[in-house]
């Protein structure tokens, strides 16, 4: 039996998964291990609640326009606690799609506006006739990591004043092609277009946000010194 466990949650894992997202979760289970924590997670869909007091990590990646659609019609039901979990610094990563969807809204490539919930308000237009596809390479401004992911969106995002670039683009298009950002950062939680999955391309992104996780479930343990003992991997 680990001594230390954290609850995550797969938000709509069984449709917003087109590019195995759900990898984010084993990479953070990966380095969990070896800090003797156990992660238990919950997948969060269709007609379920969710339980903001509960999780120290939530998942929302991505899917086709069609699972965007039906996830918009019960997403509504589940914004306030997803609010409250924001906003109570709790650790959460949406990618590309959910991304989209924590925001102010998005605009299909058919011109649909469709409304985010508004837990942050950055907004994504379209390219009607293109995609932003490759690899990308960023800097994290606040700490001079460097994180590798690959981009396959065909909507631009453009942030608020309350959020931040998770990262510098060096190569690639990132966020929207104009302003040099790629995802975001607000609070704790974190916003991307990288799939891969980024936390399993990016061990140093997976060990701080684990760090972040634990210091806020178990604040009197020295979690800082135990997790810069793990070897992040990269790939």
């Amino acid at each position: 039996m680990a001594e230390y466990t954290l609850q995550t949650a797969h938000l709509y894992g069984d449709l917003m998964n087109t590019y195995g997202d759900y990898g984010n979760i084993v990479a953070l289970n990966f380095y969990a291990k070896q800090l003797g924590v156990a992660v238990e997670t919950d997948m969060v869909s269709l007609g379920d609640d969710f339980d903001d007091t509960k999780y120290d990590f939530v998942l929302f990646g991505g899917g086709q326009d069609y699972e965007q659609m039906v996830v918009t019609k019960d997403l509504p039901s589940k914004a306030p606690a997803i609010k409250r979990y924001i906003e109570d610094g709790g650790t959460f990563l949406g990618v590309c799609g959910g991304f989209q969807l924590l925001g102010d809204y998005f605009v299909l490539a058919d011109g649909t506006r469709v409304e985010g919930i508004k837990a942050m308000m950055h907004y994504t237009l379209n390219q009607p006739n293109g995609r932003f596809i490759g690899n990308v390479t960023i800097e994290d401004p606040t700490n001079g990591d460097i994180y590798h992911g690959f981009e396959n969106h065909q909507g631009r995002t453009f942030l608020d004043d309350k959020e931040r670039p998770l990262g510098m683009v060096k190569q690639g298009k990132g966020n929207n092609g104009e302003d040099g950002g790629e995802g975001l950062v607000y609070k704790n939680t974190y916003g991307t277009y990288f799939h891969g999955p980024i936390l399993t391309r990016n061990g140093n992104l997976a060990l701080r946000m684990l760090q972040k996780m634990l210091e806020r479930r178990y604040p009197d343990v020295d979690w800082a010194s135990r997790v810069s003992e793990i070897e992040p991997e990269f790939y």
